[in-house]
């Protein structure tokens, strides 16, 4: 697979709806060609400390950021019909499917395949199968994980290496 987009999202609470941050890296034929960032408002707009230990976003970093329904245009536009790939796609597909289903939205019909998965599977001998730890193994050191932006960025890496 040489076109693709890989995604990363970041919540804000325990509900999937509650996007804070989302990164997308737009692959095609085998080269980066777009990526895109966004800080968002969350449905609902709560923060859980465990979740802000993680990534590090709060209440006033997302407070004047616009909510997901105003961003998925822009989202989707990138997108197209190009498959969706995400280091554990089961927690982000979920994201995904939670905020359109909160924002009434219509439901995403792409493909969605799973780094996470796909290592363990071709590489069940490496000591772990994190993001960084996958995307170390190929050569990708990852910066600032937990940013929706850096997570996506090693994704798309690691696909480039383990989906060709």
């Amino acid at each position: 697979m040489d076109s693709f987009v890989a995604i990363d999202f970041e919540t804000a609470n325990q509900n999937r709806s509650s996007i804070c941050s989302v990164g997308l890296v737009v692959v095609k034929n085998a080269k980066v060609v777009d990526s895109y960032y966004e800080l968002v408002k969350p449905y609902p707009n709560f923060y859980s400390s465990w979740a802000t230990e993680i990534h590090g976003l709060d209440y006033f970093d997302t407070i004047n950021s616009l909510n997901f329904s105003h961003l998925w245009e822009a989202m989707s536009r990138r997108i197209g019909d190009l498959p969706l790939i995400a280091h554990n796609s089961a927690f982000d597909q979920g994201c995904l499917r939670a905020a359109l289903s909160a924002y009434g939205l219509p439901a995403f019909e792409n493909s969605f395949f799973c780094t996470y998965r796909e290592s363990k599977k071709q590489f069940p001998n490496l000591r772990n199968h994190r993001l960084g730890t996958v995307s170390e193994h190929f050569g990708f050191h990852l910066k600032n994980h937990h940013n929706a932006l850096a997570d996506a960025e090693a994704c798309a890496h690691i696909a480039l290496n383990i989906f060709n």
